[in-house]
């Protein structure tokens, strides 16, 4: 079920027997020759929907514009400020609040959200906390990749060439998802070199075609839905147990 595709009185509907939901979070940045720029909202995405038609739950509109700064060297990416991101996130989630929603799971798909989603679930909580009282909305984080049994699937179809960006794997699951948009680049060299970076200048200089460690050439439709399969069954239990028996510990549940 989603949010966007839904009316007023059906969300009402909704909250009257569930008060979770689940938000995609991600990022619009470039994934290399042959990766679509809205990959790491995109995965999230195409997981979080499947997994919400499988068991019926709300799955909000995804927050496609995340912390990215880094990759501005390569046309197409948009980034939010750290402090910007923060903000509008207390802005999503008092939204959501105000309606009756209690719990809210933050399916992400980029790592360099992961520091302003924590500390935006840390501002959301303070003034709870400073006034003593229970806040009434948990908060959860999690990365897609990390749901129980995938990456070791990932690693299990791609012994060789993952890599750290721009990943076969996702964007296997972009190209499942949407296989008209599959692009085939030859790609030099196979699997690109791997290290640390600063800001968008210094990455551009050291990935020349942004991919890190990865060889992305592997990516199949097919791939891309066994991985889909498995996040969307572990999602399905964890959002379950989540909903049913909310965790009070924040970012990671």
């Amino acid at each position: 079920m989603q949010l966007a595709l839904s009316s007023w009185p059906e969300v009402k509907t909704y909250l009257s027997r569930s008060t979770g939901i689940v938000v995609p979070i991600g990022s619009t940045e470039q994934h290399g020759p042959n990766g679509l720029l809205g990959t790491d909202a995109l995965c999230p995405e195409i997981i979080a929907r499947e997994a919400g038609d499988a068991a019926g739950f709300l799955v909000a509109p995804t927050f496609n514009v995340g912390n990215a700064q880094h990759h501005l060297g390569f046309p197409g990416s948009i980034t939010l400020r750290p402090s910007t991101m923060i903000a509008a996130m207390q802005d999503w989630i008092g939204s959501l609040a105000r309606h009756g929603f209690t719990e809210i799971y933050f399916l992400n798909g980029h790592g360099g959200n992961i520091a302003p989603v924590t500390t935006a679930f840390s501002e959301y909580y303070a003034p709870w906390s400073l006034r003593g009282e229970p806040c009434p909305v948990t908060l959860k984080l999690r990365n897609w990749w990390e749901l129980p049994g995938v990456m070791a699937l990932c690693r299990d179809i791609f012994p060789v060439g993952e890599g750290q960006h721009a990943t076969a794997s996702e964007v296997s699951v972009t190209y499942y998802g949407y296989p008209d948009a599959q692009k085939r680049v030859e790609m030099t060299p196979k699997i690109a070199p791997v290290g640390g970076f600063t800001d968008a200048a210094n990455y551009r200089d050291t990935f020349p075609d942004g991919r890190i460690g990865s060889d992305p050439s592997q990516a199949t439709p097919e791939k891309g839905a066994r991985i889909v399969a498995k996040a969307r069954d572990a999602m399905v239990a964890e959002v379950a147990a989540f909903f049913s028996s909310p965790s009070r510990s924040g970012a990671d549940g």
